[in-house]
């Protein structure tokens, strides 16, 4: 009777140990500290490869592409606001501009990254490495660089630098408050 319900036990416990979709896994750098927020873009990634230099490079692009998404979807936020704020005759040659600027920044080296954390594990059974690699980026470091960018673009006119550098400025408030 005792074995019984000790094996009852035992099938309950693992049972609940395991739901529907499989055992929940935790991997490192998840929660708060490493989500974007009103002052960072932050970006995880991972990787996996039998090569440890292979792995980290993965882990390394899947971090940065999702900064890069990030750092983009607030770029065509800021270009909607700029188009919004400007003559609707000239809104396509006005996209250009802003776009070719956007782009600029995103070629260029994405200002203020810094990594955050970085953990190696080897598999021995499957021999192979997963690395996992976090970034942020300050975002008023970012918005300060592009308006630093747009003052040198001499293709944007007088008007509309204002008007970039205004909605610049509200941007990198959203970041102190």
């Amino acid at each position: 009777m005792k074995t019984s319900i000790l094996v009852s036990v035992v099938v309950l416990i693992t049972a609940c140990a395991s739901g529907p979709f499989g055992q929940k896994v935790k991997e490192p750098f998840r929660g708060s500290g490493y989500e974007s927020n009103n002052r960072f873009f932050r970006g995880t990634g991972k990787g996996e490869s039998t090569a440890d230099n292979v792995a980290k490079s993965k882990a390394d692009i899947a971090a940065k592409t999702i900064l890069a998404g990030q750092i983009n979807t607030t770029m065509k936020q800021v270009t909607d606001q700029y188009l919004g704020q400007t003559q609707k005759d000239r809104a396509s040659d006005v996209d250009d501009k802003f776009q070719s600027l956007v782009r600029e920044v995103m070629n260029t080296n994405i200002a203020d990254l810094k990594k955050i954390g970085e953990e190696k594990y080897f598999d021995k059974k499957e021999n192979k490495y997963t690395v996992f690699i976090a970034y942020e980026v300050k975002k008023s470091a970012m918005l300060k660089f592009l308006k630093q960018q747009a003052k040198a673009n001499q293709t944007i006119t007088t008007n509309d630098q204002d008007v970039i550098q205004k909605i610049l400025e509200d941007e990198l408030k959203k970041t102190e408050e």
